[in-house]
């Protein structure tokens, strides 16, 4: 059985105690801490009180990490923004070894303009990716890249195009992310499980609904079909929902998020038991 997180975003709201305090009340083992959520990233992102919120929830141990992506293309074609994207990154990675993360997610960038990506794209994509090598290299922590939505200038949104990647770069992991791969078909994601393999570190579990993704699993048969894939394969890694607050008719107090957050483990835990 894997380990059940949720990502810090559910609560970007509240300090990064609460996060770990909620994400506690809930009943979950896990959490993924973007590095931008509010609290952490506006205030100089305080390695101090990121440490003091994991030691005071050993249960958590290790967390997972997200790095920096709002704002943010590595592989974009002003050099500026792609260099400011990629020492994110590198930050993002060195910050998860120390704080001991099992796993740090990262994004792969898209082609700036809203066009089928070019050769010259997938050279700058070359170079992020040589640059997250030597930064991943000698470290505990496994990096592993997401796909993405499947939109005409993102760069790794099928399973082949992971896998043709994971099989060039073998220090590199990844990450399912199930709303993505479910706005094309539940086929589509669990090709992602059957060619990642053992390289499947973690999943963002969420569901879709009109063609967006990131809302709730307990209602959606879809998502518990992917779920039983995943356990019939035995995948033992981190599922992590991420949930989008927004989709939700009103603002959602902490308690309700708490709840929430009960309702869709107990889909977690009945299947993936």
């Amino acid at each position: 059985m894997g380990r059940f997180a949720v990502s810090s975003m559910l609560f970007h709201e509240y300090p990064s105690e609460y996060i770990f305090d909620y994400v506690a009340e809930s009943g979950l083992d896990g959490i993924e801490f973007w590095v931008e959520t509010p609290h952490f990233w506006l205030r100089g992102r305080p390695e101090d009180e990121l440490l003091r919120c994991i030691d005071n929830h050993p249960e958590f141990a290790p967390i997972t990490l997200h790095a920096p992506t709002l704002d943010l293309n590595p592989t974009s074609i002003n050099p500026r923004v792609a260099a400011a994207s990629i020492e994110y990154t590198v930050e993002a990675i060195a910050l998860a070894e120390r704080i001991g993360a099992g796993v740090v997610t990262i994004h792969p960038g898209k082609r700036t303009a809203r066009r089928v990506p070019s050769a010259y794209d997938y050279e700058r994509f070359e170079r992020y990716i040589g640059r997250i090598r030597d930064a991943a290299e000698g470290k505990q922590v496994r990096v592993a890249i997401e796909n993405m939505e499947p939109k005409v200038n993102s760069l790794l949104y099928t399973p082949e195009s992971a896998a043709e990647l994971l099989e060039r770069e073998p220090w590199l992991y990844f990450t399912l992310d199930m709303g993505h791969a479910l706005m094309t078909s539940v086929g589509e994601a669990i090709r992602y499980i059957d060619l990642a393999g053992e390289r499947l570190v973690n999943v963002h579990v969420s569901a879709t609904k009109n063609g967006r993704p990131h809302y709730p699993i307990h209602p959606d048969e879809n998502a518990k079909l992917i779920l039983e894939a995943l356990a019939e394969r035995g995948y033992a890694g981190y599922l992590t929902l991420e949930l989008q607050d927004l989709h939700f008719s009103h603002e959602l107090t902490s308690e309700e998020k708490i709840l929430l957050l009960m309702k869709e483990q107990a889909v977690l835990r009945d299947i993936m038991a």
